[in-house]
């Protein structure tokens, strides 16, 4: 029996190799692509289907801790996976056992990392340019390269640094940048295995062409959504995910009929209220009470009264014919999109697309 009967994230595969491949023509052919797939790929589960990356000669992913690291091997993926945060020492067997690149941005961790001497790690060195979250202070680049030359098992692999307002401010990125650029100035003479150097997020890669290095990070812009409107002029993207659900129950009230809890919501006519098995327990906020809306047979139809943990409701009087059954979208991406949903919730379309639930099925579109 299906789980919460009807509610699919549905996640097009087509559309996310069609956005890989928009972003490789952006950046050209001498920059490579570490797509970000942390939570489980923005919540589209997409690490379940990682082969598809291999369609678009993928080298290495980009997770946030360990613990996704080693899904993705018991998963079957064979290439380089780079954890963006500094693990715990506890997980150093996992990274070990897992062949797993970690970005490290503390003195203290490469310590760590030396106790272990009959096994060679490969690592990314975090540079700390202003995110005020974690990396090594510029200023203490060579400390950081004297510790690590003490231990002949660290390889770095890469370094790299987090932007913090791509998106939004060029004065401070691009201080940022002069800040990653002074760090690589002392770094890289030292480091015969350096393979790459990145700091480009998504928004980054649209608005810093000059900061791409040989390596970007794409996450958002995977999945065809943008990080601001302005961006939209800059690539063109498929919009990879569409959240639905089904009518589950339809009934005819009168006007005067208190709709959910807290009687938030009274009808004024005779109302046709259809029950949709989703609610805030499956990321749906209660934000949407009596303001969202979702589509039915390609026409808006309200929400109306509080949103519950495991359902909601909605006024379908003006859709004309509904049946128990009938698809309700959440977002479509062209009625209703991502950004919409949004700005009802005051949030970023990153949050809701990557909090929808493990109850909601996935489903993917070849």
């Amino acid at each position: 029996m299906e789980k919460l009967w009807g509610a699919k994230l549905e996640v097009d595969l087509n559309k996310i190799v069609y956005n890989i491949n928009a972003i490789k023509n952006f950046i050209g052919p001498d920059v490579d692509i570490m797509p970000i797939i942390k939570d489980n790929g923005y919540g589209t589960k997409i690490n379940d289907k990682i082969g598809i990356l291999k369609e678009t000669g993928i080298k290495i992913v980009a997770v946030a801790i360990v613990d996704e690291g080693v899904y993705l091997r018991k998963n079957g993926y064979q290439g380089d996976i780079f954890i963006l945060n500094q693990p715990t020492s506890q997980e150093i067997p996992s990274i070990i056992k897992y062949n797993l690149i970690a970005g490290i941005g503390s003195i203290s961790f490469l310590h760590e990392l030396g106790k272990y001497k009959n096994n060679n790690f490969k690592i990314h060195m975090e540079i700390g340019t202003g995110m005020g979250r974690t990396g090594i202070n510029p200023k203490r680049v060579s400390e950081y390269l004297d510790v690590a030359s003490r231990y002949s098992n660290i390889i770095i692999d890469g370094i790299y640094t987090h932007f913090s307002c791509s998106d939004c401010d060029e004065d401070y990125t691009k201080l940022q940048i002069k800040s990653f650029n002074y760090a690589i100035e002392i770094a890289k003479p030292r480091l015969k295995n350096l393979r790459y150097i990145h700091c480009c997020n998504s928004a980054g890669i649209l608005n810093f062409p000059n900061a791409h290095f040989n390596l970007v990070r794409p996450g958002l812009i995977l999945y065809g959504y943008y990080p601001s409107e302005e961006l939209k002029r800059k690539i063109n993207l498929k919009p990879a995910i569409k959240l639905k659900s089904k009518i589950s129950f339809i009934k005819k009230v009168k006007p005067g009929t208190s709709i959910s809890y807290s009687r938030k919501f009274i009808t004024s006519r005779d109302t046709i209220v259809i029950t949709i098995p989703l609610g805030y327990a499956d990321g749906i906020r209660r934000s949407l009470s009596n303001k969202g809306s979702v589509v039915i047979n390609g026409m808006m139809a309200p929400i109306i009264g509080a949103v519950c943990m495991d359902c909601f409701m909605v006024d379908a009087t003006d859709i004309g014919n509904v049946k128990v059954g009938d698809d309700v979208f959440i977002w479509d991406n062209e009625h209703i999109t991502v950004e919409d949903i949004a700005n009802i919730y005051d949030t970023i379309n990153y949050e809701v697309i990557s909090t929808i639930s493990d109850r909601v099925i996935r489903e993917y579109i070849y």
